[in-house]
């Protein structure tokens, strides 16, 4: 009887070791592939500061994500984020598809700009488009499969909660006006999971089309249109012409901020 509990003692200890060693090889993992593949897919900055596991939880966490701003833009970034939650299935790691239980954005803040006819997010989201086309051929797939990189992931629930869209612009004079709105949140379920797995540029692609439709979305759109519109009274101009023209670019900036979305 000893001899079979010491057997089964040993086994747990093996177990328990090889969950360990697994989830610990998480945080490398993620960093690596946020920090590698995220700049590909969206040809803008993004990085990845730290990858904490907790290996009682089975989580992972995200520090500092920073998305960064195509060519052209001046806000220093797109979308900053302390804090992502990353719930693998470590028992899939091995597998194809990968499989993800959650990822939770949690109080990202979005910098919204507008420059001539587009927006940041919008040429963000037409390079991962282009980026998912591109994953899509032979070619491509045959090197990701080369480089270890050909996994493809099933993602159970992605949840954005509790963010901010800001926007910022210059008027007439000097002045600079701000407006801040509240994010809708996102709860996404099973993507991927139709076609057996989705790459990585296919994720991206779900996901920012998504948060797009949620940034120029009535409810944002209504916000930051009457609180430009509120900022006008406030801007110090005694000129009235100045102040006319001030109030002209803050129109023209509403009615065409929103106006493709296409």
């Amino acid at each position: 009887m000893k001899k079979w509990l010491y057997i089964g003692g040993a086994l747990i200890v093996i177990v328990v070791a090889a969950l360990v060693l697994g989830l610990s090889r998480l945080g490398p993992i993620i960093k690596t592939a946020v920090n590698t593949y995220g700049p590909k897919i969206t040809k803008t900055e993004v990085r990845v500061k730290d990858v904490g596991i907790s290996l009682f939880a089975g989580e992972a966490k995200l520090k500092d994500f920073y998305l960064g701003n195509p060519k052209g833009f001046n806000s220093p970034q797109a979308m900053s984020v302390k804090a992502v939650y990353v719930d693998v299935d470590e028992k899939s790691i091995t597998g194809d598809p990968i499989i993800i239980d959650r990822i939770e954005v949690v109080a990202p803040e979005i910098n919204y700009e507008k420059v001539r006819r587009t927006d940041n997010f919008k040429t963000i989201l037409n390079n991962v488009k282009k980026s998912a086309g591109t994953s899509t051929s032979s070619t491509s797939t045959e090197k990701s499969s080369k480089n270890g990189a050909g996994k493809k992931l099933v993602i159970r629930n992605f949840i954005v909660r509790d963010g901010n869209v800001n926007m910022a612009m210059s008027a007439p004079g000097g002045s600079s006006l701000s407006a801040s709105a509240t994010l809708p949140d996102i709860h996404l379920k099973n993507i991927g999971e139709k076609s057996g797995g989705a790459t990585a540029e296919e994720v991206f692609n779900t996901v920012f089309a998504e948060l797009y439709s949620k940034i120029v979305s009535p409810a944002v759109t209504a916000t930051l249109n009457k609180e430009l519109k509120a900022l006008v009274s406030q801007v110090p101009i005694e000129d009235e012409e100045a102040k006319k023209a001030v109030e002209k670019t803050v129109n023209e900036t509403v009615k065409g901020l929103f106006g493709n979305r296409k």
